[in-house]
């Protein structure tokens, strides 16, 4: 495979590379499949090389375990093993929240841990009762629907099937702890459960829960404040974390942009190409089918070169310049020379030729973009090729 024709507009590759483990040099080891890109042609000026954090944090060996979790939110709420906790919001996933949910509860061995979930889903999507249940019994979003009111045929995940609350009732159990589950969209309700210590475990409004709380007085810290500090660490703290083998989490990377910025000077320092970098992790995608929203990590897009800081993808709107200068009698030839043409000129965001092109952020768009080409399960291809994008 040579260089692309000119007749091809944005495109994305997967590209295969080794096995990456703990120690490995994520940066040469990307630096070298991009050595062969270059050689057959493929690595141009103004491409985007993205890059999945899976890769990076393993690299850096950051990982932790339900024991470091433990200790973090002994030290952070200042509580011992017979406090209450609360845990406000956490989305219903084993992969991203069981493991930490056991860290927690590991420090209260004796005490109790309160857990309030929102209904009728998580902040992502995955449905934990019938989107109809609250107002079938006369509640509103902000009451408390308790197991008593649900009764024992509770929901189960569309798709796993799993039983979110039989599985984190087990874990805190299996730690030692007393349990209790809630549902309510209003998080000041878990300050009526007399709790020594509230942490908020939802990930896209996590400042806005603290803050609430906080405000009503309340020993509060969010999932970003857990293992944010120490040998392994995130700036992310537990959030955009997975389980891995045994009892241990696999944090996000550290420190990304500056591992985006290592490898695009070695890009140009050695093969005189200008690229942006991305280290990405969920894209932002909601599936039409479940409802579900992918976003479990903070955001897309957990690193990033500077040049691509603040950049918004906007266009024309084809199909419509097309629609008008057709139905005025304007032939084909022309209307293609007289959008080209356009295209160089500047338009208001609010215009009639841009209507309907919302601006995204750049970095957004082509981390979703690599997400959906590499896979959740990965298909061996951690980095990916994204060309004309920014062009």
């Amino acid at each position: 495979m040579g260089k692309l024709p000119d007749y091809i507009g944005v495109s994305a590759f997967g590209i295969k590379m080794g096995v990456i483990v703990p120690g490995c040099d994520v940066v040469s080891m990307v630096y070298d499949a991009l050595y062969k890109c270059n050689q057959d042609g493929l690595l141009d000026n103004g491409d985007t090389v993205c890059v999945t954090e899976s890769i990076v944090a393993r690299a850096q060996n950051n990982y932790i375990t339900a024991q470091d979790i433990s200790r973090e939110v002994t030290e952070k709420l200042k509580i011992n093993p017979h406090s209450s906790v609360g845990i406000v919001f956490p989305i219903l996933s084993r992969n991203r929240f069981a493991m930490v949910l056991k860290g927690i509860a590991g420090s209260v061995p004796e005490g109790k841990i309160v857990i309030q979930l929102s209904h009728p889903a998580d902040e992502v999507g995955n449905q934990v009762m019938h989107y109809d249940f609250a107002e079938s019994i006369g509640k509103c979003s902000s009451d408390v629907i308790t197991l008593d009111d649900i009764g024992p045929d509770r929901f189960k995940h569309p798709i796993t099937k799993v039983d979110y609350v039989q599985l984190y009732s087990e874990i805190v159990t299996e730690q030692g702890s007393e349990v209790e589950i809630l549902f309510s969209n209003d998080p000041t309700k878990i300050t009526e459960y007399d709790l020594d210590g509230i942490i908020v475990a939802n990930i896209h409004q996590r400042e806005r829960t603290c803050r609430k709380l906080m405000e009503a007085g309340q020993n509060c810290i969010t999932l970003q404040h857990i293992c944010n500090s120490g040998e392994a660490w995130s700036e992310w703290g537990v959030l955009g974390s997975n389980m891995s083998s045994g009892d241990k989490l696999k944090l996000a990377p550290r420190n990304a942009d500056q591992v985006a910025e290592e490898l695009q000077i070695r890009v140009k320092e050695t093969l005189d190409v200008d690229i942006e970098v991305i280290i990405y992790g969920d894209g932002a995608y909601r599936d039409p089918s479940t409802g579900i929203y992918e976003l479990a990590d903070p955001q897309p897009a957990l690193g990033m070169t500077r040049g691509l800081a603040g950049k918004y993808r906007q266009g024309l709107k084809y199909k419509y310049m097309v629609d008008v200068m057709y139905d005025n009698g304007v032939e084909i030839a022309e209307i293609e020379s007289s959008i080209e043409a356009k295209k160089d000129e500047s338009f208001a965001v609010d215009c009639l030729e841009t209507e309907g092109t919302t601006p995204r952020k750049a970095e957004d768009l082509m981390a979703s973009l690599a997400d959906l080409v590499s896979g959740s399960a990965d298909a061996g291809t951690p980095l990916v090729l994204v060309k004309g994008f920014l062009a």
